[in-house]
Formats: C-alpha cells, structure tokens, sequence
C-alpha cells in the first residue's frame, strides 16, 4: 500500500480531513500515512484524531507521527504539503506596512506585496522539501497546497526534479456558488475551467447542454444575488467570464476595486467572500490563533468518523493507485503547452485527465484575449517572484512589486521601492538572502 506522507500535519483540521478522505476509499484505506511537524503539541492532536479514525473505522492503515522530516520522507510514494512558514509576525508586515503606503489587500496571500513575501518566505523550505525528495523518495508525488500556489510550484518546477501538482478547492467551490445562485444541482453542472490559480475562467458553463451563461447574467441582475459576490459579478460584467477566487481575493489581483474607500465600501458583498475590509484574513487568523492551537483537543475520539470531503487529493491518489480515470482541475507546469497564449515557464491551472498513467493536462489552446491579458498581468509577477527567491535577486522581487496591478494602481516606482526595501528589512529573518 502506498506511504503518504503529509508534511505541515499540524494544520490539524485541514489534515484530518485529507486523512479521513484517503481512508474513505477502500482501496486506500490500508495506506502507510505519516504525520509530520515542527509543532509536536499540534502534530499528536492530529496523530490523536487519525488513529481514531483508524480504529473506528476498523481500517488497515497505520498512523506514524514525527517530527523528523528526512524520516517521514524515506520511501514516500505522495507527500501532501501545507506548511506555514513564519507564522503571524511576517503576515502581519506583508499586510500592514503595504496599508501604510496606501496598499489596500484584503487577503494577501496569493499576489501583490503580500503574496510575493509570502512566497519568498515559503519557497526555501519548499526547496528543501524538495531536495529531501530527490534524495529520499525521487518517484514521489508532491501534491502542494501551500499558497501563493503559482509562485510555490513554479519555484518547485524552476529549480528541483520533482514532479509537483497544486490542489486548490477554488475550482468546485465557485461551481457550487454558481449552482446556488442559478437554483440547479452542483453535480448537474458541467463546465470547463482554466486560467492560472485563483485566477481561472469558467470558459463553459452548462446544464443538460444548455449555456448557462445567459441565466447567470440573469441572476447578476438580482441585486441581492449580485451583492453576495460583487466583484466576480463586475468582472463577468466587463469581461464575459466567471472566475474561480472569491470577490474579497479577486479584488486584489486587479487595479479596478481597492485603490478608493469609496469603491471597496460598494464592493462589500453580504456573504463573508464578499468582505472587502483591509486585513480580513490576517484579523482572521489573530483571532483564531488560539483556536488553532487546541483546534482537535476537545475531539471525542469515540465519535470520530471517517468522511469523505470535496477535495481532491484523495481522488488523485486513488486514480494513480487504481487506474480509476478522473478529470481534476489541478495546478500544473504550462510547458506542455495546456495554455497556448501563456508562457511556458508558468504554473496553469487547468483540467487534468489522471489514471494509472499519471497527471496529463488537457490541451485548452488560446485563453480569449481578454482573460489571458488579465492572467498575464498576475503571471509577470510570479515570474519575478520565482526569479527573486530561485536566484536570490533583490531587483527581481523589486520589479515584481513594481509589476504588481494593485500596487502599481496605488503607487508611484519610488514610493513601491521603499515600501519594498522596508518589507526586505522588516521580514529580513524570514527570506533567503537577496543580492
């Protein structure tokens, strides 16, 4: 059975689920799965829950907890990443010194000042993991989820051997926004969607092989449907597609919606994706800090079930495992040429056919000009932020700042520099050493 290992088990309540979806497959649920931190309070809540599930479960698998990275790695078949680097200090920087200059990111861990720093302090572990790989388990899968997921993979792409794919939940949750605002069934829908994370397109949209773009402008027209997810509603709008982030992360990838208070009180939504506040995943994150550290501690572990959730890591395994074919929207290197109006060297989201074979991306041709000119804009950045952690250039991470849509809407190129060189000094413990 396969040896599946999860590296950044101490985000417990994300890892107990990916556990309890291995485990709900038959096929899977003999599997060698290891549990491994650096938080060894955090871990054994996890390790707690797992075995539980185990037990009650009356399945095979066998649960191993360490801390020990080079031992969880020795002989891996899948390694699930979801490691934070650097905690609550360095979020707060990326968030609140940008704030200072006008930059005005709500969620900041994809693009702009925030995701490009989040992506710098998280890209040498990511290497290190890597190099552990080639070394320890050189067949292994790297299933990523770790954000900035464009620039993280193409870091992993850039410089290491080891084949990687990122999973996001971006793709099914915005199926199940637009079921809901259309009043039809998920699972009736079908669609096909690509583009680059947090910033795909739903390029078709059907039900019973009826276009349901018609219908969706419709429900856009209903004002308490448009204010649940004003932003996403804008850009259908201006530019004829549905995208798969939620309106309080897409209002940072583009120039249109935080640069005047004005704007971003009328494109506060009602539902919480639609928040459009300065810092509402890092107030988030404070406050649920304490919550996180005892997240599984009052788990009664006779209670325990095994479940099955949406996402797709367990579906990915089992269809590598048991040459069961699905089609997963998965994060991939664009060198094989899925997206033929992006670079190659980039990191595309889009629909990939997986059986015993392996990951092969579908071949989606040209973006219409409009969403891969949008696309590009966030892709320029990523190129530059790989290029400033991979070759530890400071005038890449500065161009891309510079790059950045939000930012550049905000700022002028000096007032970008110094906010930049006084993000390098604040999160200087944090990042590689930049030349």
């Amino acid at each position: 059975m396969p040896r599946i290992v999860f590296i950044g088990a101490g985000s417990m309540v994300f890892a107990k689920t990916l556990v309890g979806d291995l485990l709900s497959f038959p096929e899977l649920a003999d599997s060698e799965i290891v549990l491994m931190d650096v938080d060894e309070h955090r871990l054994e809540q996890t390790a707690r829950v797992a075995r539980a599930m185990v037990d009650n479960g009356d399945v095979g698998a066998t649960i191993e907890a360490t801390t020990d990275r080079r031992a969880a790695l020795e002989g891996a078949d899948y390694v699930l990443n979801m490691i934070n680097v650097g905690g609550t200090e360095p979020f707060e920087n990326e968030i609140r010194i940008p704030e200072k200059y006008g930059v005005e990111q709500a969620i900041g861990d994809t693009l702009g000042p925030g995701g490009i720093f989040r992506g710098l302090r998280t890209i040498p572990t990511m290497l290190d993991i890597a190099a552990d790989m080639e070394e320890l388990c050189p067949d292994a899968l790297l299933l990523n989820y770790t954000n900035p997921m464009a620039i993280c993979c193409g870091a992993i792409h850039e410089a290491t051997d080891v084949e990687t794919v990122g999973l996001c939940h971006s793709v099914p949750h915005t199926a199940e926004a637009i079921a809901d605002y259309l009043g039809v069934a998920q699972e009736e829908l079908d669609y096909w969607v690509a583009g680059i994370n947090h910033m795909a397109w739903f390029l078709t949209l059907e039900h019973d092989g009826e276009d349901l773009y018609p219908r969706l402008r419709e429900a856009m027209a209903d004002d308490e449907i448009y204010e649940r997810d004003t932003v996403r509603f804008e850009m259908l709008k201006h530019f004829g597609a549905f995208v798969t982030e939620s309106s309080h992360h897409m209002s940072e990838y583009v120039p249109y919606f935080r640069t005047d208070p004005d704007t971003i009180e009328a494109m506060t939504g009602t539902d919480y994706a639609g928040r459009m506040e300065t810092a509402t995943y890092l107030e988030g994150w404070k406050e649920r800090s304490d919550d996180r550290d005892g997240a599984l501690a009052d788990v009664d572990t006779e209670d325990v079930t095994i479940e099955r959730s949406e996402e797709y890591a367990s579906r990915l395994i089992h269809s590598l495992e048991t040459d069961t074919t699905r089609r997963l929207n998965l994060n991939v290197s664009n060198r094989t040429g899925a997206i033929s109006n992006l670079p190659d060297d980039v990191c595309v989201e889009v629909p990939c056919l997986v059986d015993g074979t392996g990951v092969h991306p579908c071949s989606v041709g040209d973006l219409p000009t409009e969403l891969a000119a949008l696309d590009r804009t966030n892709v320029n950045v990523q190129q530059l932020a790989v290029q400033g952690a991979v070759e530890n250039d400071r005038d890449a991470v500065h161009r891309a700042v510079k790059l950045d849509p939000l930012t550049a809407a905000e700022l002028s190129l000096g007032e970008i520099h110094e906010m930049t060189e006084e993000l390098l000094e604040a999160n200087a413990a944090y990042l590689p050493e930049l030349d």
